[in-house]
């Protein structure tokens, strides 16, 4: 299957395409039943496989065994890998693009900040100079051979934003981001230098750019919007109610029959979907 061309495809069809970010094989398991697309968050990454934050403790080789087992489980659906800078080094993010290639990944995000990183919402962030990045950009795309590039300028100052945007929107990648931005008013701006290639919207709860809806994001001409911690914060959220809900109650479980409760048949039942010999299709016996 060729992930990147589906995923091109759909990104250049009518409407908004919508990837969740997830953060582990569970959550992408209950994302699969409300979307056919994925974000591989580096923010939810670095938070769940080291319990750090995404400010460039990544190993490329984490993230790779990451994505296999995704793309195993979820052989239909698009996945659109976060690998940051490439990982510092050109050379690095090469190799890692090929690998995810390989493995099945749609996609890559490759942005141009510099160490030490930060999430794209965050302050302080800084950016490598244009030719730099440009030159480990295009060595990438160079690299790839169906698979959907997306670049990516952490610029926060008004002038570099579009200049950047621009420079990006000249290259091959498939797809531009710039990423923070602050509102609807400055995603016309980028989408004006722009042209007419494809434009990725990053929500993320808590961060710079404003919550808009898919129809809102199509009204604006942005083909694609990526959620990078929806799963991630809600888990947040119900975990640690849970856990103290059950100190409260000295340590006896909820009642089970209570709607919306999850047992071990409903999570069983779930994880079973992603048994990969389950993705094979039976061979068909032959006529005689």
């Amino acid at each position: 299957m060729r992930y990147g061309s589906t995923l091109r495809d759909q990104v250049r069809s009518p409407g908004t395409t919508p990837l969740i970010g997830i953060y582990d094989m569970y959550s992408a398991s209950l994302a699969a039943q409300h979307y056919d697309g994925f974000f591989v968050s580096g923010f939810g990454f670095a938070a769940s496989h080291y319990g750090l934050p995404d400010i460039g403790f990544i190993a490329w080789p984490d993230m790779a065994a990451f994505v296999e087992r995704l793309r195993l489980a979820f052989p239909e659906h698009h996945l659109l890998v976060d690998i940051d800078d490439g990982y510092v080094d050109p050379e690095v993010a090469c190799h890692m693009v090929q690998r995810l290639e390989r493995i099945g990944a749609s996609g890559v995000i490759l942005e141009d900040q510099k160490r030490p990183r930060r999430c794209g919402h965050a302050d302080g962030k800084l950016v490598l100079p244009l030719d730099e990045y440009l030159e480990k950009l295009n060595l990438v795309l160079a690299s790839r051979q169906d698979m959907v590039v997306v670049a990516r300028t952490d610029a926060t100052e008004e002038d570099e934003i579009l200049r950047r945007a621009q420079a990006l929107a000249e290259t091959d990648a498939d797809v531009i981001l710039v990423d923070g931005v602050r509102s609807v008013e400055w995603i016309r701006r980028i989408r004006k230098v722009i042209g007419d290639k494809p434009l990725l919207f990053n929500q993320i709860a808590g961060g710079k750019s404003p919550r808009l809806s898919l129809s809102e994001l199509t009204d604006l001409e942005c083909q694609v919007a990526i959620y990078s911690t929806p799963c991630l914060f809600a888990a947040h959220t119900a975990i640690d109610t849970a856990l103290g809900e059950l100190k409260k109650a000295d340590g006896r479980l909820p009642e089970f029959s209570v709607p919306g409760s999850v047992g071990v048949r409903t999570a069983t039942e779930l994880l079973e979907k992603n048994i990969s010999r389950h993705h094979v299709a039976e061979p068909q016996l032959a006529s005689s």
